[in-house]
């Protein structure tokens, strides 16, 4: 029974050096998973705080949009009376141009009656200087 004790023996000596060597591998793999870990918890602790700093740029910027939407909506209604009374003059001066073409129109009328009135005379003349010829 000696040589099955020294077989149990050695059989035992290699799953004790097997099960050493297994546990230094995963030793091995354990501490690079950690290191692994924490770069992914530093990373993910500088992502934090990058987006920190942006939500709070998103926030400002928001507000001065805001600020700046309300001062131009503000600004635009103090405009609003000089639009109309921009409105106002472009009428005024629709109504004067079409006073001015009606005064026109009517000048031109006067001008052909008095056309018509000079050439009524002038028949008139010579119709009377022949009459008084013959006479």
């Amino acid at each position: 029974m000696t040589e099955m004790n020294i077989a149990l023996s050695i059989a035992a000596l290699i799953a004790a050096v097997a099960f050493a060597v297994l546990v230094i591998y995963l030793v091995q793999t354990l501490i690079s998973a950690r290191r692994t870990l924490e770069n992914v918890a530093d990373t993910l602790e500088s992502f934090e705080k990058q987006m920190v700093g942006i939500t709070d740029e998103t926030t400002e910027l928001l507000e001065k949009t805001n600020r700046l939407a309300s001062d131009i909506e503000h600004k635009t209604k103090k405009l609003d009376p000089l639009f109309d009374g921009v409105k106002g003059i472009g009428e005024t001066v629709q109504d004067f141009n079409a006073s001015m073409q009606d005064l026109s129109a009517n000048l031109s009328k006067g001008a052909k009656s008095q056309e018509a009135a000079g050439k009524a005379v002038k028949w008139g003349t010579a119709i009377f200087d022949i009459f008084r010829r013959k006479k």
